[in-house]
């Protein structure tokens, strides 16, 4: 259920920022002999990110595991701003706002576990998947219907181009 405080807090984000595991991918973890070995994203959410870049949001990656794989992914989809390795998000989130310029209010988090509660207890628009913790969805302003790499990106992102007026205009080019 999308409520008018949802929209308003959708409506002021200029930077979304992601998640990996459990959010961008259902959380599942796949080893080789080499140690990770493969991660499966929804290529629907990848759309829906490149969309959001469109309509003026920058996109970032904070995860707390370190994988060439995510790397990769965010190569791809052109999220220049990617931190990986550590349980503490809140000090890449802090470095983030320096250079970026922008306050805690104009981001979107999306998480899952409860290492991202730091940075989902000061964003405008705090977002959790309904297979994320107890804590974490307790503590969200809003709760998507899809799970974590199972489209829930990509709701976000549609809620945040609706919310901003901007989904008609990215969608148009698919109209033609």
């Amino acid at each position: 259920m999308t409520t008018e405080d949802t929209l308003r807090r959708a409506a002021r984000v200029r930077l979304m920022i992601f998640d990996v595991d459990g959010v961008l991918t259902d959380g599942s973890l796949h080893y080789g002999e080499d140690g990770e070995s493969m991660k499966t994203f929804n290529v629907h959410d990848g759309l829906g990110i490149k969309l959001l870049q469109e309509s003026g949001v920058q996109t970032a990656i904070i995860s707390a595991r370190r994988s060439p794989i995510v790397a990769r992914r965010a190569a791809d989809l052109g999220i220049e701003h990617v931190h990986q390795g550590g349980h503490d998000k809140l000090t890449p989130f802090r470095a983030l706002l320096d250079s970026t310029g922008l306050t805690a209010e104009q981001c979107g988090f999306i998480g899952d576990d409860v290492v991202d509660l730091p940075i989902l207890a000061r964003v405008g628009f705090a977002v959790s998947v309904p297979n994320g913790r107890d804590d974490v969805r307790n503590r969200a302003h809003h709760v998507t219907q899809a799970g974590g790499g199972r489209g829930a990106v990509r709701e976000v992102c549609e809620l945040l181009l609706r919310a901003q007026g901007n989904y008609d205009s990215v969608l148009a080019q698919f109209l033609v």
